[in-house]
């Protein structure tokens, strides 16, 4: 090289970090876009009463070792019934969903049960995992 030539510079475009984030970014949206699924788009009508009431959902879990919890809130068996019927006194249609241990006795399970009834609370739920696809015939 000469002194009077200049230095070429390179006319192209390193496509390589272009082509590291657009992977990057394809795969955030391959993850978040099942996330995203609401279910169709309508316009609904428009009315002055509503037919569906909200319901309030409680999960009342009674673990191997027979601590209670409601929703994520540690409960003794005492405390179960009074915090059962204050939820019922603030929603008369509250639904309780309980999920045991199979290990738990059966006779703990029953209490819980009672327990439940006696706040006054109809809506009872066991919550149960379904069996396998060979075992179910």
């Amino acid at each position: 090289m000469t002194g009077t030539e200049r230095p070429r510079f390179m006319a192209e475009i390193n496509v390589v970090p272009l082509v590291d984030v657009v992977l990057v970014l394809l795969v955030i949206f391959m993850v978040t876009a099942p996330m995203l699924y609401r279910g169709l788009d309508i316009n609904l009508p428009q009315t002055a009463t509503n037919t569906i009431k909200p319901e309030q959902r409680v999960v009342l879990t009674v673990e191997r070792d027979r601590r209670i919890f409601l929703d994520k809130e540690m409960l003794s068996p005492v405390q179960l019934q009074p915090r059962l019927r204050t939820l019922r006194l603030g929603n008369p249609d509250v639904s309780v969903f309980l999920r045991a241990d199979r290990d738990v006795p059966y006779g703990t399970v029953v209490q819980v049960m009672d327990s439940i009834k006696k706040a006054g609370i109809d809506k009872l739920g066991m919550v149960t995992d379904p069996l396998p696809e060979e075992r179910v015939r």
